[in-house]
Parts: C-alpha cells; structure tokens; sequence
C-alpha cells in the first residue's frame, strides 16, 4: 500500500502504475480536506468567490444565483467534455488520476472529501477515464481532458473497465461506488488544473530512462563488436569535463564492458611499442556515433533528471484556482493551473528523445553499411549476399520513424495561440507537448528494437558470443529468447513488435 502524503515520489508513482499497489488516504490527509471544503463553503456565503457564484472564464463577470450554484458545476464538467482524437493508454489514464488525486488531498481546492475518497477507489479497482488526446491547451490545465475525468466521477461518459470501454455509471455500479455530489466548486476543482499533462509526463520520463538505459547497453555492445579502444570511456577522460550526466553515462559503460575481451587498451596496442607504419589499417578513433557516447547521452541524462524533478514538484503543487488557504482564512486568485513548467519539459525530452533515437539510427547505419564497418556482411546478412536481405527491410522502417521524430521534436511551448474570448490570451500548449512526447519515445522503441535485432545478428557473423563481456552476453541471450538465428529471409514485423514489447517492459 502506498500512502498519499505530501510528497508523493517517482518510486510512489512507479509502485501504483507499474506494480499494482493500492493508495490509502491517512485520517490526517482526509483530515485537511474537510477543513478545506468547510472553510470554504463558510467564506463564500457572504463573498464573491471565482467559479462558486460567478460564470468562468471570460464570464466571470456574471454572478450566478445562490439556487443554481450547483447546476453551475454540472454545467461546466459536461460542457468541457468536449475531447476528441485517440484515446489515452490505461496506463497514461491511471497516472493522470493519481496526480489529480494527490493534488486535490493537498486540501487547497476545497473539496468535499468524498471525492478524494472516489478518486481513490476508482484508482484502487483498476476504473480509468476514457481520455481523449485532443482538448485543453494547457492555460488553465487541462480543462477539456479533466472534464472527461469529472463526467465520469458524476457517473456520466465511458471509462476503461475490465479492459474495455465501459458506460461510467454501469462501472460504478457494478463495484457498489455511488456519483460523485457537487457541494460547491468539485467541478471547477476536478478540470483545474495540470494533472493530465503531469500524469502523461511522468510516464514519459519512466519510459525514457528505460530507453536511455537500453541504448546505454546498445553502444557498450557497439564498442565490443569493433574492439574499439576504452580509453574514451575512461574516467579521466569523461572526468574533465564536468557534466553529471557524461560522467554518469561513460560511467555506466565502463561497468558494461568490464569483463569484455573484445575491447583494446590503447597502451597496449599503441604505447607500448614503436609504431612505424604510415598508414594505419585499424582506426586511431572510432566513429563520432561509437566513440562520442558519453558526450552525446550524457546531455539526455541531464535532462531526464532535471525534467523528473520538474514533473514531481508539478505533481506535488495545487495547480488548482483559486487556492483556498485555511492557514491565512483566505481564498486566493491567481494562475496555478497554467502548464509552462511541465510543456517546457516535454518539449526539452522529447528533443532528447529524438537525439537519442538519432544515435541509435546512425549506429544502425554503421552496422549495415558494410563499406563503413568493414567487418561485417552488407545489412548483416547471414544468408547468401544477393539472393538474401538480412535487416535491409527493416533499416527502411528505422529511417522514416526517425525522419517522423525529428519532425516531432519541433517545440510547442511557443506556440501560443490565444483563445476563450482571449481571456487566454497566453497559453502553455503542456498537455500536446507531453502526447507528442509520448509518441515520440513509443516511436524510438521501435527504433531500438531493429537496433537490437542488428546488433544480436551482428555477433552471429562475428562469431563473437564468448568474447563478450557478461552483461552484453544477457543481451544477447534474451534478445536470442525472443527471435532465432535467422539467414533465410522472414518476416520481421511479429519480432519487432515483441522485441518492442520486452524493451519497454524490462529494465537492461
């Protein structure tokens, strides 16, 4: 069981999106709730208070009847369920419903606690909101995908249930969960904010430093299978430059090739003897793609770590307005719900993403290019040159997703278009720029998995299996578990696709 306190952690995430656990809500959380939504409901008698007696938006200025304060909320879950496109991945859904929960438990947002209480139970029995991909612009969060969340929780729209998309009110009625109630601003609470954008991103930076670390464990295997030399990996080299990431990165690689008797020592082969030849048949220095690992990761290290802090102080704020403050007997109006912290991150990974799927193309490129390598047969091909294609289909496939992520990567945390009768005349665009990201690491797992394959043929025609270092030879032992040796030509799409699968289920 998870907890819900303040704060919720990465790990905390992890356990409930990837592991199963339940969340509980501690008495003292529940505790800050009820203060919350009694103080409210208590200073907005005789007061004007956003989105309690007034219209929202740019209709702010209309004050609504004490009588139809209720219908308000109504109004505005099932006005902005308004979605459309694909739908969001259970998974993607799950994280999104966790981050609404724990910020509406901060006790900011004046809730009633029964809410919190169905968010969790909807969390805990495996109920998702059916998440559309086009909606909200991130200005104040994302409006038109919470709506979709809020129409579930008053037992209207679909949700994902059992694996399926199901009525909300046949789901809940079938685990014995009544509707939620409106007592004075759920509505406007549950929309409010930058929840979705938070939950997809946070899956995103899970997803990423998987990748991160397959791709790690892919350019260790390149080194092996060129007997390139280790001192660019070294320590001291990676230790003059005085990036975290690089260091970690080349760090990280060392580890992997510890045990290899493929890599050279320079001293070895180099300085230890007097070298008279003019040309030189082996490279000094290996490709930029080979040798450069460190310089070229180690930036995309750095920013899954600055973007999981990022994300996890987003996920840990009430992104809600107005904050209502027991602390202080005051209701505060301002703009939490605006997404530019969590947009600007997923712009930035999902650069990185495709710089990272750039190596990992050009690293492909190196092993099928017979004329660069130099060692190997043309698209490592293991059956007869001509006749046979070995992985030359599939360098096509590797090419145009890349070619579609460099498209992708374009920022769109400046374009800003001013919409909601320009009351939202600046917005943040946070929840396109974390779905872009998504597609663009899915897309860079594909790319992985023809690398896989690749580099596992590769060793095939090296005949280099008992040379390699421990940790590439349990690469190559699970990638070997899920396609065979293969010289005859096949079709490689079912492999992929399974390959695909493992690597984004399993750790290297």
């Amino acid at each position: 069981m998870i907890e819900l306190t303040n704060p919720i952690t990465l790990a905390d995430f992890y356990s409930v999106l990837f592991e199963g656990q339940k969340v509980v809500l501690p008495q003292h959380v529940s505790d800050k709730v009820n203060q919350s939504h009694t103080f409210l409901k208590q200073f907005a008698k005789d007061k004007i208070i956003y989105g309690v007696n007034t219209g929202f938006g740019p209709m702010a200025q209309y004050r609504i009847n004490e009588g139809d304060q209720i219908q308000l909320q109504y109004n505005l879950i099932r006005s902005h369920a308004a979605g459309m496109g694909d739908i969001l991945d259970p998974i993607y859904a799950k994280s999104a419903l966790l981050a609404r929960l724990h910020t509406l438990s901060l006790g900011y947002s004046g809730v009633h606690p029964s809410v919190v209480e169905l968010m969790k139970e909807l969390l805990n029995r495996d109920i998702f909101p059916v998440i559309y991909q086009h909606g909200g612009v991130g200005a104040s969060g994302d409006l038109v995908q919470l709506a979709h969340l809020a129409l579930n929780m008053i037992g209207e729209g679909n949700v994902i249930y059992q694996g399926k998309q199901t009525p909300a009110a046949m789901a809940l009625a079938n685990e014995g969960l009544q509707p939620m109630q409106v007592h004075i601003r759920e509505g406007l609470a549950l929309i409010n904010g930058t929840s979705v954008m938070t939950g997809i991103g946070i899956v995103n930076a899970i997803y990423g430093r998987r990748l991160l670390n397959w791709s790690i464990a892919c350019s260790a295997l390149m080194n092996e299978l060129v007997r390139a030399y280790d001192d660019h990996l070294s320590e001291t080299l990676n230790g003059v430059k005085k990036h975290q990431g690089q260091q970690q990165v080349a760090a990280r690689m060392r580890e992997i090739i510890a045990d290899s008797q493929l890599i050279r020592k320079r001293d070895e082969h180099l300085y230890s003897r007097k070298v008279e030849e003019s040309i030189f048949k082996d490279k000094l220095q290996e490709y930029y793609s080979i040798r450069c690992v460190p310089q070229i990761l180690g930036p995309i290290w750095d920013a899954l770590q600055h973007c999981t802090h990022t994300l996890i102080e987003e996920v840990n704020s009430a992104n809600d307005n107005p904050i209502i403050d027991v602390a202080s007997e005051t209701v505060y109006h301002g703009g939490n719900f605006h997404g530019d912290y969590v947009a600007f991150e997923m712009d930035k990974l999902r650069i990185a993403i495709t710089k990272l799927t750039l190596l990992m193309e050009r690293q492909l490129n190196y092993l099928l290019n017979s004329s660069l390598n130099e060692i190997l047969p043309s698209f490592v091909n293991l059956g007869k040159l001509g006749l046979n294609f070995g992985m030359q289909g599939a360098q096509f496939t590797a090419t145009s997703t890349t070619a579609e992520n460099q498209t992708l990567a374009t920022p769109i945390y400046t374009h800003s278009i001013p919409n909601n009768k320009d009351n939202q005349d600046i917005v943040s665009m946070g929840t396109n720029s974390a779905w872009l990201t998504k597609k663009v690491i899915d897309n860079a797992y594909e790319v992985l998995a023809i690398q896989l394959l690749t580099l596992i043929q590769a060793v095939e025609a090296l005949a280099c299996e008992s040379l390699l270092s421990s940790k590439s030879k349990k690469v190559y032992t699970d990638i070997r578990s899920i396609v065979p040796i293969f010289k005859e030509d096949m079709v490689l799409s079912p492999y992929l696709t399974a390959l695909k699968d493992h690597v984004k289920t399993h750790e290297t």
